[in-house]
């Protein structure tokens, strides 16, 4: 979309509705959740964010600039940018409408790569046309045209969702066949919403057309998923064994434990039930499992068990006098 940056009050809209919809899904859409808060912080520019990210005069898409000076910087965030809360919110929620269905059936993981994907696509596609155009007429608007938004991004995933659809669909109010949606949302948005960028919506059709196409065509894996999937394995592993630290310490500080495990083994703050082997906190001078007593303060870890041929009933009967069950 091109313009000037407005400023409104649509944005609580954008949160409650996006809020409402994630809440009640039983499967919820990470990479969907995480594009929209990105493009909303973005948008919003919060505190040290305002000094570090480039502003928008630096990023508007513009295909002159972009071949003129290689500039990678406009080519892939303007997708990211945009000049008001209303066309924030309208391209946001549409993101979340589409995201959650293509989200949950595709996976997160080709999710995202197919996200990745499709905004090189869609940029490229758009600057493609525009240098195309210009052998035409080099004074026609199009090469020197500036815009931001993930709206060619969204026409691609329209065109992905409703690919395989032999339904309907209402566009701008007219009942279309879904898997022609995405064109005539293309006319209908030219004809009724000034300002709107033509080719940056035209590109996302065809890369969604061509992403379809590779994809059909192509039977091996998609490397980018591989590398996704790759990366997130990598960050999962510190991830999980800080979370497993976490939970360690904190079963040892409130007096939960383990069950067996050798006698020899000392750890500093935990005596070993000599009835159940059940690791308990110093705090604790009762057994959580069976409710047998510390002995006299000292730990089964250090001394002998004298209870190796308690009986299982006597145990039974122990917790249940414990726990009620």
């Amino acid at each position: 979309m091109n313009g000037g940056r407005r400023r409104g009050g649509m944005l609580p809209l954008l949160a409650l509705h996006a809020l409402s919809e994630y809440y009640r899904l039983d499967r919820k859409p990470p990479v969907t959740a995480g594009l929209i808060a990105a493009n909303t912080i973005i948008y919003l520019r919060p505190g040290y964010l305002n000094r570090i990210l480039p502003t928008l005069n630096e990023v508007w898409f513009n295909p002159h600039l972009i071949l003129k000076h290689k500039d990678l910087k406009r080519f892939l965030l303007s997708a990211f940018y945009h000049i008001g809360d209303s066309h924030l919110v309208y391209n946001m929620l549409s993101l979340l409408w589409k995201g959650i269905q293509l989200e949950n059936s595709m996976g997160s993981v080709e999710y995202a790569s197919m996200i990745a994907t499709l905004v090189g696509m869609s940029q490229g596609m758009t600057l493609l046309l525009a240098k195309f155009l210009l052998l035409f007429d080099y004074e026609r608007a199009y090469y020197n045209e500036y815009a931001v938004g993930f709206s060619g991004v969204l026409f691609a995933l329209k065109v992905v969702l409703y690919s395989q659809s032999d339904n309907y669909t209402y566009v701008q109010g007219i009942m279309v066949p879904s898997r022609y949606a995405a064109w005539a949302e293309l006319i209908l948005i030219q004809m009724f919403v000034p300002g709107v960028s033509f080719l940056g919506h035209l590109g996302g059709i065809l890369a969604g057309l061509l992403y379809l196409f590779v994809r059909s065509s192509y039977s091996g894996p998609d490397p980018l998923t591989k590398i996704i999937r790759g990366v997130t394995s990598i960050l999962r592993w510190p991830l999980q064994s800080l979370l497993g630290m976490f939970r360690f310490s904190r079963r040892r500080i409130h007096g939960g434990g383990t069950v067996g495990g050798s006698r020899s083994r000392h750890v500093s703050g935990v005596w070993r039930c000599q009835a159940c082997t059940f690791d308990n906190s110093d705090w604790l001078s009762v057994c959580e499992m069976c409710g047998t007593h510390c002995d006299d303060g000292l730990s089964s870890l250090d001394t002998p068990s004298r209870f190796d041929d308690l009986a299982l009933d006597e145990l039974r009967q122990r917790r249940v006098q414990r726990f009620g069950r």
